[in-house]
């Protein structure tokens, strides 16, 4: 979803003003996103499109609720934030399961065909011995998984819950429920420091990552999937941090970059996971089980990559060229 478009925002402006008017733009949206969503019928691509539509306002919304709190009313806020968070999350299964399908099949062939790869012991070929079975194992698994995420995802947009969530989107529209003293403040004054604390909370856990070593080290040593869970906090950290931002007009290309690096080490670490519990299937062949260790390698291999990256934009790095 492209950042929103704001004249300039000065320290003095209104609170109240600045926020309801980020506000009612993401509910603006999230509606625009269910209409779309409902005429797109049997179309593939724009129901993909308007659902992405529908998740970025749900997250722009319930992000900034968070990060505001103080400034609307609070119980309100909680609620709808809560409703927002089950929705994002739902509509969000779906195409996670056929973007994992598909790079995990895109490495495959990849990988198929690579010359450098070693073959598995005892047999004269490479990765191909057993990347079809590979392949089609985690085709099945992927795809039951995204069939129940449709069925899910078409139950809960049937739902009275989904029904109660679009209607106090569509108030949000037009009214935003705001603390009546802290909406008289100026941005400069009350929100600026609330989006501080968010950049905080972001650089704390930033600080907190597990240090990657320099060097052959950090070549060399094998990668801890343990330590996933704190990139993947980082990753939700920077976006609350970017919204923040993204709400007070300022210039959000340097968090949305390293969050392009995020997104893709969620993508690869899942997509290790999905391959190491197609591995774990009772009574595979070998070669289809060298496949699937070969693709997760592969996938942990991607993931490091991408905490390089988000090092580099993030943390201001220079980048290597390759000699």
């Amino acid at each position: 979803m492209a950042q929103p478009n704001h004249d300039p925002i000065t320290a003095t402006a209104g609170a109240g003003d600045v926020l309801g008017t980020y506000l009612r733009s993401q509910a603006t949206a999230f509606l625009r996103g269910l209409r779309l969503h409902e005429e797109s019928g049997a179309d593939a691509v724009e129901g993909t499109d308007a659902t992405r539509s529908l998740r970025g306002a749900a997250r722009r919304i319930s992000a900034t609720l968070a990060t505001f709190r103080v400034v609307t009313e609070s119980s309100w806020a909680d609620g709808l934030r809560t409703e927002l968070v089950w929705l994002s999350s739902t509509l969000a299964d779906e195409h996670a399961y056929a973007a994992r399908l598909a790079r995990l099949m895109d490495a495959l062939h990849r990988l198929s065909g690579s010359p450098e790869l070693p073959a598995p012991r005892g047999t004269a070929g490479a990765l191909t011995v057993g990347s079809a079975r590979a392949g089609a194992l985690l085709e099945r698994q992927l795809t039951l998984a995204r069939t129940r995420a449709h069925s899910a995802t078409l139950q809960a947009l049937g739902s009275s819950r989904f029904h109660a969530v679009a209607d106090a989107v569509a108030v949000l529209a037009s009214e935003v429920p705001l603390d009546s003293v802290a909406a008289r403040g100026r941005v400069g004054d009350v929100l600026a420091p609330l989006a501080a604390v968010a950049e905080n909370r972001l650089s704390a856990a930033v600080a907190a990552l597990p240090p990657r070593g320099d060097g052959e080290q950090a070549a060399s040593s094998p990668y801890n999937a343990d330590h996933d869970g704190l990139w993947h906090e980082v990753r939700r950290l920077l976006r609350v941090h970017r919204y923040a931002r993204e709400a007070l007009g300022e210039d959000v290309s340097r968090p949305a970059a390293a969050g392009e690096a995020l997104d893709r080490h969620r993508d690869a670490a899942e997509a290790a996971a999905a391959s190491a519990t197609a591995a774990r299937t009772p009574r595979i062949a070998p070669a289809t089980a060298y496949a699937l260790g070969v693709l997760h390698a592969d996938q942990r291999h991607e993931v490091e990559a991408a905490r390089l990256d988000f090092e580099r934009v993030w943390l201001k790095e220079p980048a290597v060229t390759p000699g």
